[in-house]
């Protein structure tokens, strides 16, 4: 099922030509990576998705009552909450006219609760955040993101503030659990390799003013993000995103 659809998007902040004629669709499962050089609009593709920005040409076409959450750069975690009720937070802070009264039911709440047990945090829900390492800090995050039961999840560069390592192995959690919880994705990042390891298509941005230069669909053996970068297509994919980018500065 397609979830949205751009049908030549453009974005002009004032004077700025920040995106240019973008066209593209996002279906039901899909894991999409959006990269692109610096300054090239793809923050702003997350912002039309939610509403947050009015595109300024162009037609964004969602399905009707389309829910989406938004998951930062930073966990953002209250530190004087515990694990539980920052997994909460999504369910606190919306509108009372809307959907406040039915999302503080009791099986909302079990649904958070079981996506803790599930992984891996199930003991830790009465700790506070400063009692948690790096990764587990972003799975609260993830969570507090799921506890909303969003159609889509906006992932505006999830793992930047990890280290290497943390990266790789946080990558590969939070890759299994929107998997497992059949969710739909759409993420940038700066960071090709991690495009690769976890998406099933890759957007290409160009420079500002932002185009799509390829839309490239991934047909991996594997969906773990740490056994795909060990196949032969890694490399190929890799070269093909990029010399795409590459291509736009010469």
């Amino acid at each position: 099922m397609k979830l949205l659809e751009f049908k030549d998007v453009s974005l002009t902040y004032e004077k700025t030509e920040a995106l240019k004629n973008i066209n593209f669709s996002v279906y039901e499962g899909e894991l999409v990576a959006i990269v692109g050089p610096s300054g090239c609009g793809k923050t702003s593709i997350l912002s039309l998705i939610s509403g947050l920005l009015k595109e300024t040409a162009g037609e964004i076409i969602k399905k009707d009552s389309l829910k989406t959450a938004y998951m930062l750069q930073k966990d953002s975690l209250l530190e004087w909450r515990t694990v539980f009720d920052n997994a909460k937070i999504g369910l606190e802070v919306i509108s009372p006219a809307s959907r406040l009264i039915k999302n503080k039911k009791k099986e909302n709440l079990f649904y958070i609760n079981s996506l803790l047990e599930t992984y891996g945090l199930g003991e830790f829900k009465n700790k506070f955040p400063n009692e948690l390492s790096g990764g587990m800090r972003q799975r609260v995050a993830l969570i507090r993101t799921l506890a909303v039961k969003p159609e889509i999840l906006l992932l505006d560069e999830p793992f930047s503030a990890l280290d290497y390592q943390t990266r790789l192995v946080v990558t590969s959690d939070i890759v299994k659990i929107l998997r497992k919880e059949k969710k739909t994705a759409v993420m940038i990042t700066h960071d090709i390799s991690e495009a690769i390891s976890i998406a099933s298509r890759v957007i290409v941005l160009s420079k500002r003013p932002g185009s799509i230069l390829k839309n490239i669909e991934l047909n991996f053996k594997e969906n773990d993000p740490l056994k795909r970068r060990e196949e032969a297509l890694f490399k190929q994919y890799f070269n093909e995103v990029w010399n795409s980018i590459e291509v736009k500065y010469e």
